[in-house]
């Protein structure tokens, strides 16, 4: 069933994302200070990325993070509905990589609802702009409005998860009855609520203590990947304004989380370089930063990905994957 929505989505991108692959020749006459500066803003969100999930694990492992993060991306950029399959494949390496398989499970947690926190929060962020009059399209400022909607839903949900058991108690035994009607499991998942509450409030209190660390972080990684797309906009000769740009990848990113495609290919690259369009940048500049802007943060990272598993496999064995992340012992 996922491999038949990827393809009808794919599909209706086919078009938009061909326009967007067929320019690639013209990368040749970008800018190379542009583009050197939009991979340095990239590995400076992936820094902030791996820093803000170490802090959420209490470790201070770096290879394993790092390697968790390439891989289980990678993992998710390349398969259908890879989502589910990656975060398998982080939990997988960090508890092979010797963290705990509770703390992994709620760093991993605490790191996607902080994340989603952060992206919805960008709307917010231009909406004294558009109130004081900046001229907007409409589909951008629906999708701001969208966003603020958005930013309510997740910090009311991670709030309720973090604050109250009732919730996090009914995850966790839907969670568990799932592991456990698994075929052929070895042992089976128990105490998994408890494991989980007293995992949250340990990811509570250490965050209590560091918050402004871990605001500065996700802020690093969200900040540093939209300076990518602005640098990827220079390198074209474009002028954007840059608040509308920050709605143009706001609401991309939005788009990116429904997994239609792995990684989103082809559904991004249609909307980013529609919606830059909308934002007031010339349909060329878009076309040739959008593709520019993907070499840089989906198809490097896979690459990259690749190479970092064949560290990790050579210094811990290989991971199962598509099979379910090794469980932590009752």
């Amino acid at each position: 069933m996922a491999i038949v929505v990827t393809g009808l989505a794919f599909y209706v991108a086919l078009p938009a994302f061909t326009k967007v692959l067929s320019a690639w020749p013209k990368l040749f006459h970008l800018s190379f200070t542009w583009l050197g500066l939009m991979l340095v803003a990239e590995v400076a969100s992936f820094f902030c990325a791996m820093t803000l999930l170490r802090l959420l694990l209490r470790t201070k492992q770096w290879f394993t993070v790092v390697a968790a993060l390439l891989v289980g991306n990678a993992v998710t950029n390349v398969l259908p509905a890879g989502d589910v399959a990656g975060a398998g494949v982080q939990f997988q390496m960090l508890a092979i990589g010797g963290i705990n398989a509770d703390a992994a499970a709620g760093g991993l947690a605490a790191a996607s609802i902080i994340g989603l926190a952060g992206l919805f929060l960008l709307p917010v962020c231009i909406m004294p702009a558009i109130l004081g009059g900046l001229p907007v399209s409409p589909g951008l400022e629906h999708a701001a409005y969208l966003g603020i909607v958005g930013f309510v839903l997740i910090v009311a949900f991670g709030a309720v998860l973090l604050t109250t058991n009732g919730l996090l108690t009914w995850i966790a035994r839907a969670t568990q009855r799932f592991l456990n009607a698994l075929p052929k499991r070895k042992s089976k998942t128990e105490g998994l609520p408890n494991r989980l509450i007293a995992e949250r409030n340990l990811v509570r209190t250490n965050l209590g203590r560091r918050w402004r660390e871990a605001v500065v972080l996700i802020g690093g990684r969200i900040g540093f990947d939209y300076f990518a797309l602005l640098c990827a906009l220079r390198a074209t000769g474009a002028s954007p304004k840059p608040p509308l740009v920050l709605l143009a990848y706001a609401a991309t990113a939005v788009i990116a989380l429904v997994p239609l495609t792995p990684g989103g290919l082809g559904i991004v690259e249609a909307s980013l370089s529609g919606l830059l369009v909308l934002a007031g940048v010339g349909s060329a500049s878009a076309i040739i930063a959008t593709l520019a802007y993907r070499l840089v943060t989906y198809w490097l990272p896979i690459l990259a990905g690749s190479g970092v598993y064949v560290a990790f496999r050579h210094r811990y064995g290989p991971v199962k994957f598509g099979a379910a992340a090794r469980q932590p012992s009752p």
